[in-house]
């Protein structure tokens, strides 16, 4: 197996954003899961068990197709500031 940059580092960002939810769903909701560190490995350990399952099991390969940038994620980050910024804004003059 011939692992890049690349791969690394989507590993680390989907690890990221799975393992907080992982760990919030398996300790029913718990605001921080098994812990910031923990949920972190988690998550890097279920992207690469993931990768290895959507390879070899070919009932989902057709999702092999689907699949998320770099570019994706920063701008789905800085919409949802910018939504939660405006929602504010909006909230702050509602009260005045």
């Amino acid at each position: 197996m011939n692992i890049t940059l690349v791969d690394l580092v989507t590993w680390l960002i989907v690890g990221a954003l799975t393992g907080p939810l992982v760990g919030r769903l398996v300790t029913r909701g718990k605001k921080n899961g098994f812990g910031h560190l923990t949920n972190l490995g988690i998550g890097l350990v279920g992207a690469l068990l993931g990768g290895i399952l959507f390879s070899i099991i070919p009932v989902i390969r057709p999702l092999a197709a689907v699949s998320v940038n770099l570019e994706d994620l920063i701008s789905a980050v800085l919409g949802a500031l910018l939504f939660l910024l405006i929602v504010r804004v909006v909230q702050k003059r509602k009260a005045s």
